[in-house]
């Protein structure tokens, strides 16, 4: 009897063990969920937008870790989180005031997504370097510019 009873005790230290990793891993996600949340509270409309294009490339990149590493849960929401970010670039555009630079960044955007639905369907890691160096070129340009509020 003392072997079940001395098998039932690790589970159970075991068991302990799991619950506290998953309580101090959920801790370590919700205060990164508030450091970004005060990040975005703290943020200007143009860091904002900045902010897009790293998660934007972030995303990319995590996906492009889970093709290769056969993972295609993961691919699949890094690559329908990307679509969701170029989605909110693409609804920040000022028609109105945006006139071509607006219209073509509108193309620019609808390319990606469907680059980065191929790259999904298709499991090809070029079409996830096409929009990494798209998004990485056009963050380069945001930052060029300055900010009436900060000229």
């Amino acid at each position: 009897m003392g072997v079940s009873t001395d098998i039932l005790v690790d589970d159970k230290k075991q068991q302990a063990r799991l619950e506290q990793g998953i309580s101090v891993k959920a801790q370590a996600n919700q205060y990164k969920q508030v450091d970004v949340q005060t990040a975005i509270d703290a943020a200007s409309p143009h860091q904002l937008i900045d902010m897009l294009f790293q998660g934007a490339i972030d995303r990319v990149a995590q996906a492009k870790g889970f093709m290769s590493h056969g993972d295609m849960a993961g691919k699949a929401r890094s690559v329908n989180a990307c679509i969701d970010i170029v989605e909110g670039l693409q609804a920040s555009l000022d028609h109105n005031q945006g006139g071509d630079i607006a219209a073509n960044l509108d193309a620019l955007y609808e390319y990606m997504q469907r680059r980065l639905f191929r790259a999904n369907a298709d499991n090809d890691p070029n079409a996830l370097v096409e929009v990494t160096d798209l998004l990485q070129t056009l963050r380069e340009a945001w930052l060029a510019i300055t900010p009436a509020d900060d000229a």
